[in-house]
């Protein structure tokens, strides 16, 4: 199982760094409050993009899970919309988060 913690702090920003243009793809502000485990921020607003331990005041969309639930994702991304009927994934905006595809891939 994939762990939280390492993927926001070393597995997406180092993907960030590897995809500079990734960023600029998505152009928006993701905020996942993690229960269990958190709250990051990915800001793909400016650059290669920025992840953030925290809270952000402007979240184009807020992902909100449970850690266990979270790191299963992490695994399995094809569950999300799975996850998403069940009530287990809560998507503040359904469009935004189909392109956190790109990361999670």
């Amino acid at each position: 199982m994939a762990e939280t913690a390492e993927f926001f702090g070393s597995f997406l920003p180092n993907k960030l760094e590897k995809n500079p243009d990734l960023a600029a793809s998505i152009g928006k502000i993701f905020q996942f409050d993690i229960d269990g485990a958190g709250t990051w921020t990915l800001d793909l607003t400016a650059g290669a993009g920025a992840v953030n331990e925290g809270a952000s005041d402007a979240a184009d969309c807020v992902i909100t899970v449970k850690k266990d639930d979270w790191e299963g994702l992490l695994d399995s991304p094809a569950k999300a919309v799975q996850m998403v009927m069940m009530g287990k994934l809560k998507v503040s905006n359904l469009g935004l988060a189909t392109q956190l595809q790109k990361i999670l891939a």
